[in-house]
């Protein structure tokens, strides 16, 4: 939906200037020309030298990437090529191809045996994107298989590749009575296409309903009885051996038959692969092998091939994930046998329907699913790592949707993936985070922007709110959701849209590309995204906390106690590790950190695991290794009663004993506090003399996001929320920030500005050695990007000067002149030097504010053209003595288009070079740029549109002119209504209000 900007009507100069000006970034930037999007990108990368364009154009490497939507193969290659050219013209570093055709319900319009997924006329697209990305400069990654989850034609539902999955069938035996019959038949039929289905185990067991839960059944786990053997000729007699209640289930092992989402893709029809098998993986690497990958392809791959890509793991199965090797896996990995266990761990339509006591249930499952992401991880996310390296490519992949431990597989992983759509919480992130940074890689990927209902009505500014928070817990590549391939028979205008219709509605996420009017602005928005990821791709990420999680599930919404509802509030930052984590060369302890070369946690918080009733669990192996990083010297919080510590699985004969003797002499140490109330985690903290590198005085909206390199300190801060859910919605943020740099005290702050690419020393601030304080004034989803560095980094000249430590002065910023300070009120302002010398600045007097009304309006109205992908334009011109949304000026209402909006302001005979204006844009739908007297300034902060006019303004006349840009939704109401017809009009345009806000300037050192 439309996300309108706080009105800001009625403030006074010196608040409207506070509120866009008192971080610093537009006053110290100040304003220049922007030039046009170009083919040609910087040569920069996220490691080079500090130099004075180091943002100013980022790489293509670390711009953002689209998902790429294609109708399998009934592509054009020309037409490929030109859409390359499109995201490489808006400043897009590559995409990622996907068959995806939800909105395609005419299956006669996709030939599966011409044009399917892995086809030849598939292949010659995937061959014109490859070439064409090379001579661009981009790269293209591929997704494994048509659609999701990974599948390739020649695989059938009874293969041993094909997905499996345990049925289950029951009989109820009650007092006295016995068994005679065929062995009881699957509670579900086999889905279409399964033909084979084997017998593999026949148990009974005792009812106990003291160990009821819910819908699940109470077992006596001692009374499990194999009566495998007793089954003959498909027919079973038993008699129980007591008068109680029995049941006796039977175990199928079947293929799940599930092909890849919203197919058929192929022919042969595609499906799902074993995720947890060798053979699985290497049906899928065979077929790449052998039919997708030819010579050609293969060269193209070397020149312009990013990575293999796998969106969530949705194996979907009415009964049990299996794999035929389970078993012996499930005894190696914990000594055991699975079978006596089966009652427990058996599903219906994902649901338990037996259980054993409720501990035992717990540690059973545990085990079950601790084994099957061994499995996972090993057999189906490294062997695809390790292929994919084969091939000159990396593996991005989105390692969650079973019960795996997602942050062990985003160690494996070259690029582990999260989804703004999918993912509860920032906490869902700072999972896969975990396990990238304690791997020592660099990247983690965020599948961004899908939106349900939101085709032709996504607006920047809900895509940004949306991302801010997911950069401050570890995201720093965006893939974006997505862009449409053009044209597909029987579509309408404006082309073909993988997602919409849907159900006849507007279906998931955005179509973007030149078929959208905010396309003209694009490549503010792209350079912007860029900016960030370059930043936060930078050298190392630093956390204040590693959270042990003793289940490594992401996806979940499920934080951690203190940290996520206190902790971050307050500036402190986290992440999560799981068990496989503690064996990786980074897992060690120097100078009481933990991964002293990455993310340098400085302490360690352990709870009880929410997964399973939240009981103090922890295994043996993980308690050595916590035990021995304790006595390293790494400060560790427990929260909860781990002086009854519990094994998180089945424990072995005296394993319980051994683990709390483990837990007891951690206790023990000097620098391990245990609490028993989760308000008291920071106390203990504290205690400990941990601290965060990030501090507020205050509770606080604020996020952040820090990143070490050998020249500098990153900090990422945005005004963002935990979860799109949480309200109230976040609020204006305008308070002190302290932070903490690693190169000693001899530094400075500079603010990177990511909408500009400029650079310039932060002018007032106090510094206690290492530790930098200064206001932050951050509307709801705004960011602000901070570095600590030597003087002269970026090319900065003022380094040696005497920075403001305060002032009376509206703000104060380094020009090329030195230190200035600026205020919308003439008078004398006095400012106090870090050197301890107070100057005085005398302000001349500057015009008053004033609010403008008077526009004339000219709209390029896009209509339905002759075919599905030509545009018609409508001119309209339409003069304004008030902003109004376009919905309601009735030539407006059904209008999306471009807007240029221009009005005239006369400055008097006073105004000097001394003197500028800030222009306070208001609220606009849905981007923006402005024009000054002919001249196109810096792009416009989408967030907070404030823009500084600089030195572009001169006494008489001046024109004014904001170019704005709307999403298609109005038009599509009435040229579609049968898809868009029953929603409401949105408001799009300007609607302010808008302000000019004179200020004069003075250089004071």
């Amino acid at each position: 939906m439309h996300e309108s900007h706080p009105q800001r009507g009625g403030a006074t100069r010196r608040s409207v200037l506070a509120a866009g000006l008192a971080t610093g970034v537009v006053a110290a930037l100040g304003s220049a020309g922007v030039a046009a999007a170009s083919s040609a990108r910087g040569a920069s990368t996220a490691g080079s030298t500090l130099g004075s364009g180091w943002l100013a154009d980022p790489a293509a490497a670390v711009r953002p990437k689209f998902r790429w939507w294609w109708p399998d193969g009934l592509v054009d290659p020309a037409e490929i090529a030109r859409e390359i050219d499109q995201m490489a013209d808006a400043g897009f570093g590559g995409a990622e191809i996907a068959a995806v055709h939800h909105s395609v319900t005419d299956s006669s319009v996709l030939d599966t045996a011409h044009h399917g997924w892995g086809s030849g006329p598939w292949r010659d697209g995937v061959a014109a994107a490859l070439r064409q990305a090379a001579r661009r400069g981009l790269t293209v990654d591929l997704t494994l298989g048509p659609s999701w989850p990974v599948a390739v034609p020649g695989v059938t539902p009874d293969d041993d590749a094909a997905v499996k999955e345990l049925a289950y069938g029951k009989a109820t035996l009650t007092a006295g009575a016995a068994f005679d019959g065929p062995v009881p038949a699957p509670v579900y039929a086999a889905a279409s296409g399964v033909s084979v289905q084997k017998l593999f185990a026949v148990q009974a067991a005792r009812v106990n309903t003291a160990y009821s839960s819910g819908k699940a059944t109470g077992l006596d786990a001692a009374s499990v009885t194999d009566l495998t053997s007793k089954v003959s000729g498909g027919n079973l007699a038993w008699t129980p051996p007591d008068s109680g209640t029995w049941v006796v289930l039977s175990y199928w092992l079947r293929g799940s038959g599930q092909q890849p989402e919203a197919g058929p893709h192929s022919s042969p029809a595609a499906y799902v692969v074993d995720h947890f098998s060798a053979a699985g993986t290497a049906a899928v690497t065979r077929y790449w092998d052998d039919v997708i990958i030819t010579p050609t392809l293969r060269k193209l791959l070397k020149a312009a091939g990013g990575a293999f890509f796998e969106d969530s793991v949705e194996l979907e199965t009415k009964g049990l994930q299996w794999t035929p090797a389970l078993p012996d896996a499930f005894l190696q990995h914990t000594g055991r046998p699975l079978l006596p266990y089966l009652p427990a761990i058996v599903l219906d339509n994902s649901n338990q329907i037996f259980a054993f006591d409720a501990q035992l249930t717990q540690e059973i499952r545990h085990d079950f699913w601790e084994t099957v992401s061994g499995l996972f991880n090993e057999h189906h996310v490294r062997a695809l790592r390790d292929w994919a390296h084969s091939h000159g490519m990396k593996h991005r992949a989105q390692p969650y949707g079973l019960q795996t431990d997602a942050i062990a597989s985003a160690t494996i992983l070259d690029i582990p993936e999260g989804e703004s759509l999918g993912f509860k919480n920032l906490d869902d992130y700072r999972c896969l985070a975990g396990g990238r940074d304690m791997a020592g890689n660099r990247i983690l990927s965020c599948e961004a922007g899908a939106y349900a209902g939101g085709a032709y009505n996504t607006t920047w500014d809900k895509f940004l709110r949306t991302m801010g928070g997911a950069y401050a817990a570890g995201v720093n590549q965006t893939v974006i959701h997505g862009f449409s391939y053009a044209n597909l028979p029987g579509v309408s205008w404006p082309g073909y849209a993988a997602f919409s219709p849907y159900g006849g509605a507007p279906g998931y996420g955005e179509s973007w590309g030149p078929r959208q009017p905010t396309w003209r602005h694009v490549p503010d928005i792209a350079d912007y995204l860029a900016r960030v990821h370059k930043v936060l791709q930078s050298g190392v990420a630093r956390a204040d906390i590693a959270v042990f999680r003793q289940t490594g599930y992401t996806a979940t919404g499920i934080g951690a106690s203190w940290l996520t509802s206190t902790g971050i509030p307050l500036g402190w930052t986290h992440q999560f590790l799981s068990g496989p984590t503690l064996d990786l060369p980074n897992a060690h302890v120097s100078g009481k950190r933990l991964a002293p070369d990455g993310p340098a946690y400085k302490a360690l918080f352990l709870e009880g695991d929410f997964f399973y009733g939240s009981n103090p669990t922890l295994a043996v192996a993980d308690a050595r290794t916590l035990l021995k990083f304790a006595k390293a010297g790494l400060p560790t919080v427990l929260l909860g009663a781990f002086d009854q510590a519990l094994t998180p699985g089945v424990p072995d004969d005296g394993e319980t004993t051994q683990l709390r003797a483990i837990t007891a002499q951690l206790l023990a140490l000097p620098n391990v506090r245990k609490v028993t109330d989760k308000t008291l985690v920071g106390a203990a903290f504290a205690d400990l003399g941990v601290t965060s590198d990030v501090r507020y005085a205050v509770s606080s909206t604020l996020l952040n996001a820090h990143r070490a390199t050998a020249d500098a300190d990153f900090y990422y801060l945005c005004n963002g929320k935990h979860a799109e859910t949480v309200k109230p919605a976040v609020a204006l943020v305008d308070h002190d920030v302290t932070l903490r740099g690693t190169h000693g005290s001899g530094v400075v702050p500079y603010l990177l500005d990511p909408w500009t690419g400029k650079v310039a020393r932060l002018a007032r601030y106090t510094q206690d050695g290492d530790a930098f304080t200064f206001r932050v004034t951050l509307q709801p989803g705004e960011t602000l990007v901070v570095a600590l560095g030597r003087p002269a980094l970026f090319g900065d000249r003022n380094g040696r000067l005497p920075h403001a430590v305060d002032t009376a002065a509206d703000s104060v910023r380094f020009t090329s002149a030195g230190l200035a300070v600026r205020a919308a009120q003439g008078g004398d302002y006095s400012t106090r030097l870090s050197n301890g010398r107070t100057v005085t600045a005398r302000i001349p007097a500057t015009p008053a504010p004033v609010t403008l009304t008077d526009w004339t309006l000219a709209v390029d109205d896009w209509q339905p053209g002759a075919t599905a992908t030509t545009t018609k334009v409508v001119k309209h011109t339409l003069k304004l003595d008030a902003l109004l949304p376009w919905s309601q000026i009735d030539e407006l209402a059904d209008v999306g288009g471009i807007g240029r909006y221009r009005t005239t302001v006369t400055l008097p005979k006073s105004w000097s070079s001394a003197m500028g204006a800030v222009l306070q844009v208001g609220s606009v739908s849905d981007t923006c740029r402005v024009t000054v007297n002919g001249t196109r300034l810096d792009p416009v902060d989408r967030i907070n549109p404030v823009v500084d006019l600089g030195g572009h303004l001169r006494r008489g006349d001046n024109t004014i002119e904001i170019e704005v840009a709307t999403p298609l939704f109005n038009r599509l109401r009435v040229s579609n209504p049968a898809v868009f017809g029953t929603s409401a009009r949105q408001s799009y345009g300007l609607v302010g209000p808008v302000q000019l806000v004179p200020y004069a300037e003075q250089t004071v050192a």
